[in-house]
């Protein structure tokens, strides 16, 4: 069964860092791009960083660009999302999400396979 699992959330202050992993279990993570997804309340699900299959090529949204960097660990099966400067405006759901393709893509219909997501809440 192809199951994702995310972990890492918490509380942080601004400023500080968090790093989110996800796990993948079932399925061979290189054939698969992942993809960091977060929702905040009120507001619609949105695409924060992608990563291809094997790790070649990478994407962020310009909200998080310079403050947040995507990795993977294929030998692990699992996907980091390091998480610095962090401000009150990323406080959300992070959902890591994978695709049945290496590349990665914008849209959240393309992903196949979903964790059950980490909250993550940035205050003082």
């Amino acid at each position: 069964q192809l199951q994702l699992v995310e972990s890492g959330g918490g509380l942080v202050q601004p400023g500080g860092s968090l790093r989110l992993s996800c796990a993948a279990s079932g399925f061979t993570l290189p054939y698969y791009a992942i993809g960091w997804f977060r929702q905040a309340p009120g507001k619609e699900r949105e695409g924060v960083s992608c990563i291809s299959g094997r790790g070649i090529s990478t994407s962020y949204a310009d909200s998080v660009k310079g403050r947040f960097t995507i990795s993977r660990d294929n030998a692990k099966n699992t996907v980091y999302l390091q998480m610095n400067s962090l401000k009150p405006e990323d406080t959300a759901i992070y959902y890591c999400a994978a695709r049945s393709y290496s590349s990665c893509s914008d849209y959240l219909n393309r992903y196949d396979y979903w964790g059950q997501g980490t909250q993550v809440t940035v205050s003082s």
